[in-house]
């Protein structure tokens, strides 16, 4: 959960220490101004930096209450040329920083991690995006917790483990799709004091078969002398139909490949059947678990992880048209990538607006008093 009371001086003890890139002798606006001015801009609706730039202009007199601003509002130019040199690994240890300060890991908390490409920043003459992000997503909170650029999809493999080193997840269970089913990954997490499960198809070979033929023949016997749990939701809405079953079972031993595994205890199995108009359609997914035979425990797990496709990626795309978002140059698109989860989990902490982002967001540029609130987590203006 989120502290009710923020710590003194939060905004400069996690950002203030951000290298800057831009010689000394140049210098006529403060980096932290100019991220302060970006992050409320991007609140309050601005996507590029232009729109940054006049939001700036537009709110001047209001910013000058809490920011110095010398030299006025920095230009479109500035702007941009600052975050394309800035580190992102710097702004990314920032964020990190300022969320193990606000949120506090309970046990059980279910963590989801996931990538999302970054549709619209595309180099010259390239015909797909050059940025991979993965983030961290913390299903029961509504929080980005921590992210890292990766050139490829594939390179999820290694980033994940130094992500979630960098990261409190002691008493977590981590859920990751079948890209970060690695056994590496499946070792971090036990060694940071988490559980995991972990989505398992064909590039895990054997083990994914053989888990695949045990579930068939228990299911072919009725289960019958094999210790199981079993757990079923039906879900109607919008012309579907949706039944999804649920099974596990402790008995991994006997697994090709187990002893690989740190932590592993059980195995479990989804089916989904969908009914769309008239049409049926049948999934059956497979999954490791560090946790024991837990059928409920296992269901929660699956269902918060499509949180992070249904509720982070569709909130960035509709609420923030990251997709939409062009900028590429230098670290631009990453930069703007991490700016985008710190307006996020402002905008997510702020309760009494019983509306959606996109809309909390308009708010926050027509109303001063309420963007003051949704940015008291930061501790840049006193409410």
């Amino acid at each position: 959960m989120l502290d009710t009371v923020n710590p003194i001086g939060l905004i400069e003890t996690h950002f203030g220490n951000l290298q800057d890139p831009r010689a000394a002798h140049g210098i006529l606006h403060k980096l932290l101004d100019i991220l302060i001015i970006t992050i409320c801009a991007v609140i309050c609706g601005a996507d590029n930096f232009i729109a940054i730039a006049e939001y700036g202009k537009e709110k001047e007199e209001w910013l000058k209450t809490f920011l110095e601003l010398a030299n006025g509002i920095p230009s479109v130019d500035t702007f941009e040329r600052l975050f394309a040199r800035l580190k992102p690994e710097e702004l990314q240890k920032s964020f990190i920083s300022w969320m193990e300060a606000v949120h506090k890991s309970t046990d059980g908390e279910l963590i989801n991690i996931d990538g999302k490409t970054l549709r619209g920043a595309k180099g010259s003459g390239n015909s797909r995006s050059l940025i991979h992000m993965v983030s961290v997503w913390s299903a029961s909170q509504h929080l980005v917790l921590g992210q890292k650029k990766v050139d490829e999809k594939s390179n999820e493999i290694t980033a994940i483990p130094s992500l979630l080193k960098m990261l409190a997840i002691r008493g977590s269970v981590v859920s990751i799709d079948a890209m970060g089913c690695q056994t590496e990954i499946a070792k971090t997490i036990i060694e940071e004091g988490a559980d995991y499960v972990l989505a398992l198809k064909g590039n895990q070979g054997n083990l994914h078969k053989d888990v695949r033929e045990l579930f068939t023949s228990a299911r072919e016997q009725n289960f019958k002398n094999i210790e199981h749990q079993f757990y079923e939701t039906v879900e109607k809405g919008h012309g579907r139909i949706e039944t999804r079953r649920y099974w596990t079972m402790g008995n991994t031993e006997y697994l090709i490949g187990a002893e690989k595994w740190i932590g592993l205890k059980s195995i479990g199995m989804v089916e989904s059947d969908r009914i769309i108009n008239g049409t049926i359609s049948t999934e059956q997914r497979y999954y490791l678990l560090s946790l024991e035979s837990d059928v409920h425990r296992f269901s929660q797990s699956v269902r918060n992880h499509w949180s992070i496709e249904n509720r982070l990626h569709w909130i960035l795309d509709v609420g923030f048209n990251e997709d939409a978002s062009q900028s590429c140059r230098g670290y631009i698109a990453e930069n703007l990538a991490v700016i985008r989860h710190i307006s996020l989990n402002l905008l997510s902490r702020d309760k009494t607006s019983k509306v959606g982002v996109k809309t909390k967001r308009l708010k926050a540029g027509w109303n001063n008093n309420y963007l003051k609130d949704v940015l008291s987590a930061l501790n840049i203006v006193a409410v």
